[in-house]
């Protein structure tokens, strides 16, 4: 890529984006951002401490009253304006997001920032469309209608798998419908939330609409959800973290999104399309090198296929290319850092003791030993209630298991307390609305997995959480909403007034 900007010079004062510029945090403590491709420091900068969430906050609330009362043409205008610096910029951003989490650049070049610019899009125009139902005479003595109104002050948690997105999805529903925001990323990558932040104004956003502090989870993140000022929390992370979070939240009464873990399912039929489930499968399953809430994770595979289906799963990874990042050639880049990579290859570890590492399973050597690295795994033979069916790995680790019956499995694919994606691999179109239907996740493909776009809704089921992302449903989250009713009649004493006192005249 030739526009590779200097992270150090461009973060030059701190990583903290308050009120329209960078500044330093106040915690005292100071964080190193690590390229997990080599394991050498990109940035170090100093963490946000609670002075510096109090000050975004603040930012935050002063902003608020302008930018909510602005029109929706105002808004959307912005956001158009903030999607073209995002495309001016688009090198940079893919960069960057390679450079802090590992992506392999053709990822991030035809993933992340193409799709970032492509919500970003989306959410100028549907800020143009937030209706409320029309006027109408309900009670017969009384014109009813309804508003959606901005709620206010917003504070976001994003993770470090997709930092870019999740960032975008946290920010740009939140100020399309007239809020402002505060937004916590992970400390391991800040880089394009603070990027983001800086189009922001550079696309004429009143300085304080977004606001970005990089700190840690249990210093920034929790005195972010417990500020008085914050009247909205929007967390994406581990389903832990999440009922920690949520504790929080409701001591305040604030309004809660929670997008968390996943353990997506990926059934195929007897039926299905041994070649496209094959293929759909190493995809579904190594994108982002496994860091995907909706990643397939679990496949079953009906018995008459079963067989077939883990020969070509295991022939296709092992034709994956691990490699640098920045290499034209590369299909995997590394887990995001050492620590995670560590985290993975003890469940494939440990899941020697009872099912067959078919392919994968190591760590690689030579040029790529100092990062974080790992192949792509595929197992089988694990039982149904074992650590790597149920548990969120969160790397390029797939586990195939058989079914027999339909009945069976769709049941064993809802057997796991998460349900954020799923998807059936079927010819058939009765089996395939029997899936959708049954299938216990906010999002169910049908003959692929992982594609998704702005118009429609992203969210989970049961312990994945509650609360959409994207699409213009992702304003039931973003706004309140309010009843206006107004009198018809003109007449002091009604006639529902005698339920409260006098008598019927």
């Amino acid at each position: 890529m030739g526009n590779r900007f200097q992270v150090k010079d461009r973060f030059a004062d701190g990583a903290q984006y308050i009120d329209g510029r960078l500044r330093p945090g106040t915690s005292g403590r100071s964080h190193t951002v690590i390229d997990p491709a080599t394991g050498e420091a990109v940035l170090t900068y100093e963490l946000a401490g609670a002075a510096d969430v109090d000050a975004a906050v603040a930012a935050a609330a002063r902003a608020f009253p302008g930018w909510s009362a602005a029109t929706p043409g105002e808004r959307s205008d912005a956001l158009h304006r903030l999607a073209a610096v995002l495309a001016e910029q688009a090198d940079d951003f893919a960069y960057a997001e390679s450079l802090q989490c590992g992506k392999p650049l053709k990822l991030t070049t035809e993933f992340d920032v193409p799709g970032t610019i492509d919500n970003t899009a989306f959410f100028a125009g549907a800020a143009r469309h937030l209706q409320g139902q029309a006027a109408g005479e309900y009670s017969g003595d009384h014109t009813s209608y309804v508003r959606r109104e901005a709620i206010g002050v917003v504070g976001s948690i994003a993770p470090w798998n997709y930092p870019l997105q999740m960032a975008a999805w946290k920010i740009l529903p939140a100020v399309a419908a007239g809020n402002t925001i505060v937004l916590k990323p992970a400390e391991l990558t800040p880089l394009t939330s603070l990027m983001f932040a800086q189009a922001a104004t550079e696309a004429g956003l009143p300085d304080g609409v977004i606001n970005i502090v990089t700190g840690a989870g249990r210093e920034a993140g929790e005195h972010l959800v417990a500020h008085p000022d914050v009247v909205m929390t929007s967390f994406t992370g581990s389903t832990a973290v999440g009922k920690r979070v949520a504790e929080i939240a409701t001591a305040t009464v604030k309004r809660l999104h929670l997008e968390l873990g996943g353990k997506a399912p990926f059934v195929v039929f007897d039926d299905a399309d041994l070649e496209a489930a094959a293929h759909g499968a190493v995809a579904g399953s190594l994108i982002n090198t496994g860091q995907d809430c909706t990643a397939a994770t679990r496949a079953y595979v009906q018995r008459p296929l079963h067989d077939a289906f883990v020969a070509r799963v295991a022939e296709l990874m092992e034709t994956v290319r691990v490699g640098d990042p920045f290499a034209s050639d590369t299909d995997l880049g590394p887990l995001v850092s050492h620590a995670q990579r560590d985290r993975v290859a003890g469940f494939v570890e440990r899941a020697r003791a009872y099912a067959t590492v078919v392919t994968g399973g190591e760590i690689p050597g030579g040029d790529r030993a100092a990062g974080a690295y790992y192949r792509p795994t595929l197992i089988a033979g694990a039982a149904q209630d074992s650590e790597v069916v149920q548990s969120e790995i969160f790397g390029p680790v797939l586990v195939v298991l058989p079914f027999d019956t339909d009945d069976e499995g769709l049941a064993l694919a809802n057997d796991t307390p998460y349900g954020l994606a799923a998807s059936a691999w079927t010819r058939d179109l009765y089996r395939a609305n029997r899936a959708t239907r049954e299938l216990k996740a906010g999002c169910v493909w049908v003959n692929d997995h992982i594609p998704i776009i702005s118009e429609m809704p992203h969210g989970g089921y049961k312990a994945s959480g509650f609360g959409k992302d994207m699409s213009a449903y992702s304003f039931e989250e973003y706004t309140q909403v309010k009843h206006v009713m107004f009198d018809n009649t003109a007449v002091a004493a009604k006639d529902w007034h005698r339920t409260i006192f006098g008598d019927r005249t």
